[in-house]
């Protein structure tokens, strides 16, 4: 009797796939990949609230295979900071807005704006208008009112957390509402002979504060620097500074229970992030700053840790 009602729930659903017009799968058979976001099957009769907390989206590691010793690409957030960001996209009943401050490979523009352009495609790119955004235009976005993401990037060159510890600069990012703040530093920290890591902490911790209190319905994302050389070219020499300010971004995240996405491990480290940039020629000349095909990586990158961290909050149903 068993066995029969087993066979009759294999053919109810054999049936169900048929009728609906779906593709049967086979043990045996090779799950295909997915070539666009998976959304739930909908049904007639079926609203956009039903849904809510179900939607995921499609995202491949473009990490190369031949970066040595390189990490999963994530973002670290044991404490959840960054759920209310996540609840916010996946609501979408409204601008959702990032602020990305950093340095000068920010004030690039090309790796943020390549994590921009990649989240208006999975969210909706109808918050904001459709400029072109180069080195000598503002990377700031103009809001159309609409829902969808809206991404500011905010970058100075030369800018350690000390140039942003700025009353007006820190005013300027509040005024424009930020959900999520990505910080970036540590290059120029550590490009100094003078890095003392426990002032770098000092630091990091009086910016931190500052946007705290000017955003306190913002959440926070640190991340880690890409890597560099120091030293003239033909006596060029890996940073050995960089390793100790990855660390203390790391450390003051964790400690104050922040999300960070630590790029200079996740690429390699100290052994192998500088060889790996170099091998793939994604560095410029000058050992520091990237080529346009090094900043589209970073930007995917970047991308894709959110969008696993994302994908993970809806698919355990937090709230």
């Amino acid at each position: 009797m068993k066995k029969n009602n087993r066979f009759l729930g294999l053919f109810g659903i054999t049936m169900a796939f048929l009728f609906l017009g779906l593709p049967c799968i086979y043990a045996q058979d090779t799950i295909p990949a997915l070539s666009r976001p998976l959304e739930p099957l909908r049904m007639p009769g079926e609203t956009k609230e039903m849904h809510r907390g179900m939607r995921l989206i499609t995202v491949r590691d473009s990490l190369p295979a031949s970066f040595a010793h390189s990490l999963d690409n994530v973002i670290e957030d044991e404490n959840r900071s960054l759920s209310p960001f996540f609840q916010k996209l996946n609501d979408m009943t409204g601008p959702v807005r990032v602020v990305h401050i950093g340095d000068s490979h920010v004030r690039g523009h090309l790796y943020p704006l390549t994590t921009r352009r990649r989240l208006e495609s999975d969210f909706g790119a109808e918050a904001v208008y459709p400029d072109t955004i180069s080195y000598r235009t503002s990377g700031l976005a103009r809001e159309t009112g609409e829902a969808g993401v809206v991404y500011h990037i905010y970058g100075i060159n030369g800018a350690t957390s000390v140039t942003f510890s700025d009353a007006e600069k820190v005013k300027e990012i509040a005024s424009l509402h930020p959900d999520l703040i990505i910080v970036s530093f540590g290059t120029n920290e550590a490009h100094s002979r003078r890095y003392l890591a426990q002032a770098h902490k000092l630091q990091i911790d009086r910016l931190l504060d500052m946007l705290k209190t000017a955003c306190p319905d913002a959440a926070f994302l640190l991340t880690t620097p890409p890597g560099a050389y120091v030293g003239r070219r033909r006596a060029r020499t890996i940073n050995p500074r960089t390793v100790t300010a990855a660390r203390i971004i790391k450390e003051y995240a964790q400690e104050h229970k922040m999300a960070v996405w630590d790029m200079y491990n996740i690429v390699g480290g100290e052994t192998d992030a500088c060889r790996n940039w170099t091998k793939h020629r994604m560095l410029r000349a000058d050992g520091i700053h990237f080529t346009p095909d090094g900043y589209r990586l970073q930007g995917n990158l970047l991308h894709q840790a959110l969008i696993k961290a994302y994908n993970e909050y809806v698919a355990t149903g937090l709230e």
